[in-house]
């Protein structure tokens, strides 16, 4: 029942008005009644008191000693007194009584029942010492429930107690008043619980929606459907929530796009080589191949387990840093003699495409800390790959170039060829990817080279973007530490 995000919103939030409209109804309550008995005792405490008041002015009129008497000689003076305060307010009962507790006269609606009954002697005791009494009490059965009772004595000229003055009030007249109240706020909590539950549905409608639509989404990516997109209305933190979602989609797209290209490019790589190695060597052994050729396709052999050897290296340093086994040695070296050692190695490929090549520094030499053999894997591609898709002809360039910028050495090569298509900008440093698709200018790579740098600049907490002008030139940066040349460089002995 309760597996739904939704029913436990609604659930919950109804709980919390339900219990809040409860807590509500008891304060209120306990104020309002509270307030109602504070209101009633003033009303029949003030009766009670201008009562007596008046019927000890009429005691000490007459020179009477007692009330027993003023009652038979001046009864028609002291009732309509009585009559006037209990028709001033409802709902109120007043009784005199003498000192053994005698009602003598009444007042108010069925007061004639009373007449000629007695309080009980144990309330009388108290007020005959002249004790004012404020209670809820039945008075022994005098009244069926409990009434809310002043009493006061009448005095004499000496403060000799002459009788006493009952106010009493129903409580059964300060329910009527907390039943109505209880009702309105009753209704008014279920019209509030029905306004929140319709408020509450669509909002949670609106919240439930998109993570439906996200929990669809994906188990389509566990089918291996990746095209499925996750609506976005608002700008609230589902919105934003959804567009997250639809990014990783777009990621997990790219991903298993790149996947789908590696596996094809892994496949081609390792399969052309097999393919002529096992045909040059079933060819030697079948005496198709002369015995004087043997050398030169043994080269092509080589060349071919070479490059096998490359493609499976790459992927094992992959394995290897994406599992954290490979460790780098920081070590300050020159970077610009590196720069140097590498366009050595390429001079008979810069020949081969009658490049020129330029290379400068800011100075001599530029030190770094850095692990030497993982930059130089870097630089060494990045040139490669400068050399690889360069234009061939004595008008184009190379370019290496090492300058300190904003508290880096920066270290730039550039060509100048096709260039990087904006579209692939920000992919090429991604796995598998390959923005020669064609395999015209690339037919050995397998798109794992930049990826392997990305990964290594990381790992040193630096950066590696790219630049390119479409069809004209391209320009990888690397950034790197600059520290102080190692001390038997900075001191060499005479």
């Amino acid at each position: 029942m309760f597996k739904s995000v939704f029913t436990k919103y609604i659930t919950a939030f109804m709980l919390i008005i339900i219990f809040s409209f409860a807590m509500m109804i008891s304060i209120i309550t306990s104020i309002v009644n509270t307030y109602s008995v504070q209101v009633k005792e003033d009303i029949v405490s003030r009766a009670a008191q201008t009562a007596a008041e008046y019927i000890e002015e009429q005691i000490a009129a007459t020179g009477l000693s007692s009330f027993g008497m003023l009652a038979d000689i001046h009864r028609d003076r002291v009732q309509p007194m009585l009559d006037i305060m209990a028709s001033q307010t409802d709902d109120i009962l007043l009784l005199v009584t003498d000192n053994s507790g005698r009602i003598l006269l009444t007042g108010g609606e069925d007061s004639a029942a009373y007449a000629g009954r007695s309080v009980p002697k144990t309330l009388m005791d108290e007020i005959n010492n002249g004790v004012e009494i404020r209670q809820m009490d039945a008075l022994d059965g005098l009244f069926n429930n409990p009434y809310l009772i002043y009493a006061t004595p009448i005095f004499v000229g000496d403060y000799s107690v002459a009788g006493t003055v009952f106010v009493c009030s129903s409580s059964n007249s300060l329910y009527p008043l907390i039943e109505v109240m209880i009702k309105t706020v009753i209704m008014a909590s279920l019209w509030v619980a029905l306004a929140a539950l319709i408020a509450v549905y669509f909002i949670s409608d609106r919240i439930i929606s998109p993570l439906k639509a996200m929990s669809r989404a994906a188990k389509s990516f566990a089918a291996g459907k990746f095209d499925v997109r996750v609506p976005v209305t608002g700008r609230d933190e589902v919105a934003e929530l959804a567009v997250a979602f639809n990014h990783m989609a777009d990621s997990l797209s790219n991903l298993e796009t790149l996947r789908s290209s590696f596996m094809a490019n892994v496949s081609h790589d390792l399969r052309t080589p097999m393919t002529t190695i096992s045909g040059f060597i079933d060819g030697m052994l079948a005496g198709a191949i002369p015995p004087e050729k043997h050398d030169y396709y043994l080269g092509i052999i080589a060349a071919e387990v070479k490059r096998l050897a490359r493609l499976v290296a790459s992927l094992l340093d992959i394995s290897r840093m994406q599992a954290g086994d490979r460790k780098f040695n920081m070590t300050p070296f020159d970077i610009c003699e590196m720069g140097r050692q590498i366009i050595i190695s390429f001079e008979q490929k810069l020949e081969a495409k009658h490049l020129d090549v330029e290379f400068a520094c800011d100075e001599d030499k530029m030190f770094v800390l850095a692990d030497h053999d993982a930059i130089y894997q870097i630089f060494y591609n990045i040139c490669d790959n400068a050399v690889k898709f360069s234009r061939e002809g004595g008008v184009y360039r190379v370019s290496l170039h090492a300058r300190e910028k904003d508290g880096k050495v920066q270290v730039t090569v550039f060509n100048e060829g096709q260039g990087i298509a904006p579209d692939d900008i920000p992919f090429v440093f991604e796995r598998f990817y390959k923005s020669d698709k064609s395999r015209g200018l690339d037919k050995t790579g397998v798109g794992l080279g930049l990826y392997i740098a990305k990964t290594i600049i990381a790992a040193h907490k630096e950066e590696i973007w790219a630049e390119s002008e479409y069809g004209q030139n391209c320009a990888f940066h690397f950034t790197l530490t600059p520290t102080y040349a190692p001390l038997k460089e900075a001191h060499p002995r005479a």
